[in-house]
């Protein structure tokens, strides 16, 4: 295996499917088998789940809404998801950890990072829900954070493109792909992989980024036995 234990990066969004809001049952059905795959060859894996798929504090924020009040039902989202999530997983026969940033002691054990390594060292996927439980953080910086954390090898954040291209590969059809590129490359070109923040704390700490489709069938599982798939950022 190429990597001992990721961080599995997933949009609101993703769990969406085809819906317009919400979440998609088969999706995360999907998703399960895709995660099943990987741990029975051993991999520790952690996620973090965004929530745009039921509300994101900066949209609301640009309609008159308070940010960190947007922020933190932005938090609770990301909850819901983990807790969804989890459930599909454990329906696959996964054993699973729910770690939440904000204190939800009904539904969630509270982030605890080396009981969060402890349950993956004995097997367990641990899903990382609350962002920062702080405002103005994205799950991206939280996906970052939580990865240094707990010495992931690698961060590979799911999306619906096959990696990071020139141009948004579904707005200009020119735009060529890279399976290959430097963070500072990535600056200097003013690609989009994550925000500032998340994308230099994974500069800083020499922390790989591989970018990939995670709605193509056995793809995750390519990745982290070191296929070429997707786009890899590194120093």
């Amino acid at each position: 295996m190429q990597y001992k234990r990721i961080l599995l990066k997933l949009s609101g969004e993703a769990l969406m499917g085809d819906r317009q809001y919400g979440i998609d049952p088969d999706r995360l059905a999907e998703y399960a088998e895709e995660i099943k795959s990987v741990i029975d060859k051993g991999i520790e894996i952690a996620i973090v789940i965004g929530g745009g798929n039921i509300f994101r504090g900066v949209a609301g924020a640009s309609k008159g809404m308070d940010r960190v009040q947007g922020d933190h039902m932005g938090m609770l989202a990301t909850v819901i998801n983990g807790l969804a999530l989890q459930g599909s997983l454990e329906d696959a026969g996964i054993q699973t950890r729910l770690q939440s940033a904000i204190q939800i002691n009904e539904v969630a054990e509270p982030f605890i990072r080396r009981r969060a390594i402890r349950h993956l060292e004995k097997g367990r996927v641990v899903i990382f829900g609350g962002g920062t439980g702080n405002p103005y953080f994205t799950t991206d910086s939280a996906a970052v954070l939580r990865a240094i954390e707990i010495h992931a090898d690698v961060i590979l954040k799911g999306t619906r493109v096959d990696g990071i291209y020139t141009a948004d590969p579904e707005k200009d059809k020119e735009a060529t792909k890279f399976d290959f590129i430097t963070f500072d490359d990535v600056i200097s070109k003013g690609l989009k992989v994550m925000d500032t923040t998340a994308f230099t704390l994974s500069q800083e700490n020499e922390l790989p980024i591989i970018v990939f489709d995670m709605n193509t069938k056995g793809n995750l599982l390519k990745v982290v036995t070191g296929e070429n798939i997707g786009t890899k950022v590194n120093l």
